[in-house]
């Protein structure tokens, strides 16, 4: 790097990174934000933007760059801290090589008196979503303790003045928590040895003065720590990685090691954002999506039976199921071991002659002569204590030497970290994927990692990477196998597992009012044809409410859509508005999971929407969770369409049944209204949308004028 400061940049489609790089300091991030021109000065970009000192500051300003030290006046967390014998190790990494090609930047930066190196990458992918890791290099002579290793550390531009954290609980994820960054800043930290349900690791960053919005994610699935430091003069830094616990990564000399992968997208608003990060996942991130064909309607049968099950239940609702139009059966929890409840049986992971006296195939054989295939559940990072495995290996749970093993769920956790363990688990799934026509497994799991540890310490992290190898080495040998991760609904949602995986179970909650609240919440960073959304029984098991069959599934159809409820419970009405709801599912999946995805905001709280378009078709459900202030609603505004162009616009049937007596113009609206993307876009359409529990669907069809 030649004279005082050398200026890179980093450009997307239509997003560019500038850095300045002191050779003697730090490389800082100058610029974020759309595309600059050919032209620009950075060195003018970089001065335009720069204070000079305050009375009050060290008389060189410090400055965190894309790599914070705890050094020169910085009062924020550095992005690596260590210990080597028992010490803070101060570091002091200067930046010594910069690799640039496209779309990449990779950062080199050394401490030669502590023996360190650090490699920081930042790469731009499919969306303009930028990925961001570090990897760590002990050069030194003695072993260094790593008690933070981040993933990113991006300085947040100043009108970024407030975030949105998303959290909440079992059967309740995806809440929204809006606060200032105030100058104590944003922090939380996950200990479940997963993202878990109150702390995900998603986090908005918005602009006060133009509503733009920074998107961001830390792409691990075990703990995780999200920092935002705001020091005294309004600068603020935000910091993603992987929890450690202490002494849990410890470098020999001559070690190495990589950080999990962070990534963040800037836009204009939410919608964009939401575009920006499905993009990116569908294209680099998802398991070859060529493969995937239409996204098939499945049943599950854990609401419908949960473990009262035998062949002849399951024959019976395999026949209810095809007669509705599903293509996929799920048997869920109960068919293995003597799994007659949760009290026993996780790792023994044989067929239950109670269950299934003839195996498998008489099932799965009745299930493809319906036109289905078929799918199973399993949890195999767990044991029960109750268990012909446990009995055998009980060496094999994460434990505390001589402390009481503490169950969840009435379940202990394998200790992955072990090669015993996961040699065992790839052969028990390996035979079952080899003696069966098995298309899919829900991979579920239901407890949090206490301890993650094991009598040679923590082993959190290596759990982790274990899963990760276990995963990889099932489907490198069953390629054709598609996988949904559960984790007792959404408590593990994340790109490294969306990358091996074919779907996500977003929550345990079926209730059509929560799940329109929480898919939402999700479809903010994943694509519709991920998101896994059920009709459940009425009354809901989990919330106790009580919803009519439209409105259930009409919440279904944007993601990808299933039932878990027993068909031979439901009236013959209820049976037919499902029909009806899973062929208008199947006519419209090709722009839900392949569209552009827009959200759909109302003046009434009660009432949102998504709108998904593609090469001119669009579908978009509008839904009204409440009792209304307003007899008549506000027009509901579409957006992100063609202003120029003509669009017939239908109400696809069935109709909820109150509201549809509010409607005007009924037959007009069967046959359809021919307006422009600008009408919709700035009229909107007036539709009944008083009652509570009551939902619609827009069909638009771009047409010649």
């Amino acid at each position: 790097m030649a004279g005082a400061i050398d200026y890179v940049r980093l450009d997307g489609e239509a997003v560019s990174l500038v850095f300045a790089l002191t050779a003697s300091a730090h490389v800082d991030l100058v610029y974020c934000g759309a595309r600059l021109g050919e032209g620009e000065d950075l060195a003018a970009l970089h001065a335009s933007g720069r204070f000079g000192r305050h009375e009050s500051q060290p008389d060189a300003p410090p400055v965190a760059g894309i790599l914070p030290e705890a050094k020169a006046g910085y009062a924020g967390h550095g992005a690596i801290e260590l210990r080597r014998g028992g010490r803070r190790v101060a570091t002091d990494f200067r930046p010594v090589k910069c690799a640039t090609a496209a779309r990449r930047i990779d950062f080199t930066f050394e401490d030669d008196r502590e023996g360190l190196r650090v490699e920081a990458v930042w790469a731009i992918g499919q969306g303009d979503v930028i990925r961001a890791r570090m990897r760590l290099h002990n050069r030194g002579k003695n072993a260094v303790s790593v008690e933070r290793l981040a993933s990113l550390a991006l300085p947040i531009p100043r009108r970024f003045s407030s975030s949105t954290q998303f959290a909440g609980r079992w059967a309740g994820e995806m809440r929204e928590y809006v606060r200032a960054i105030a100058p104590h800043g944003v922090s939380h930290r996950s200990r479940g040895g997963k993202p878990g349900f109150d702390d995900a690791n998603w986090l908005l960053l918005h602009d006060a003065v133009d509503g733009a919005v920074i998107g961001a994610h830390l792409a691990w699935s075990g703990d995780h720590e999200t920092l935002v430091d705001r020091d005294a003069d309004g600068r603020a830094v935000l910091l993603m990685g992987a929890g450690f616990d202490a002494g849990e990564i410890v470098l020999a000399p001559g070690e190495s090691c990589e950080s999990a992968e962070a990534v963040f997208a800037l836009a204009l608003d939410r919608s964009a954002l939401g575009r920006a990060f499905h993009a990116n996942l569908r294209a680099d991130v998802l398991p070859d999506r060529s493969d995937w064909g239409p996204r098939k309607v499945h049943l599950n049968s854990w609401e419908a039976l949960g473990f009262d099950i035998d062949e002849t239940r399951l024959l019976a609702l395999a026949d209810g199921a095809a007669d509705l139009g599903v293509e996929r059966f799920v048997l869920d929890d109960g068919w293995f071991g003597g799994r007659r409840d949760e009290r026993s049986s996780l790792g023994d992971w044989t067929v239950s002659a109670d269950v299934l006296p003839n195996g498998l195939e008489p099932l799965i054989d009745h299930i493809e002569n319906l036109g289905m295939d078929f799918g199973l559940w399993v949890e195999p990072e767990m044991v029960s204590p109750e268990s012909d495995l446990y009995r055998a290996h009980p060496d094999w749970c994460l434990h505390e030497p001589g402390r009481e093993r503490l169950t969840q769920r009435r379940q202990l956790v394998l200790d992955l970290s072990q090669a015993a363990v996961t040699d065992f688990l790839f052969d028990r799934l390996d035979a079952l994927l080899g003696a069966h026509r098995i298309a899919y497994l829900k991979w579920d799991h239901n407890r949090d990692l206490f301890p993650a540890a094991n009598p040679d310490g923590p082993v959190g992290h290596a759990q982790t990477t274990a899963l990760y190898a276990l995963i990889d080495r099932l489907r490198a040998a069953h390629p054709q196998i598609e996988i949904e991760s559960c984790a007792s609904g959404g408590g593990r949602i994340d790109y490294a597992m969306l990358s091996r995986c074919h779907r996500v179970w977003t929550s345990d909650n079926n209730d059509a009012i929560e799940r329109l609240r929480i898919n939402r919440g999700w479809a903010q960073f994943l694509p519709l044809e991920v998101i896994g959304s059920h009709v459940g029984p009425s009354p809901n098991p989990v919330t106790g409410r009580r919803l009519g069959m439209d409105f259930r599934a009409k919440a279904t159809l944007f993601g990808h859509m299933g039932v878990e409820a027993d068909p031979a419970t439901m009236s013959d009405s209820e049976r037919d508005i499902l029909r009806a709801h899973v062929t208008l599912y199947k006519q419209w999946r090709d722009v839900l999971h392949d569209g552009c995805l827009f959200r759909l905001d109302h003046p009434d709280e009660g009432i949102s929407g998504l709108l998904a378009e593609q090469s001119g078709r669009g579908l978009a459900l509008v839904a009204q969770t409440r009792f209304a202030a307003d007899f008549y609603a506000a027009p509901v505004h579409l957006v992100g369409l063609d202003a120029d162009a003509a669009y017939r616009v239908t109400l696809p049937e069935p109709w909820p049944g109150k509201a549809a007596r509010y409607l005007a113009d009924p037959d007009g609206w069967r046959d359809g209204h021919v307006l422009s993307g600008r009408a919709l876009m700035e009229r909107g359409l007036a539709l009944p949308l008083t009652h509570p529990e009551s939902a619609w669907l827009i069909a638009l069809e771009r047409i010649a004028r």
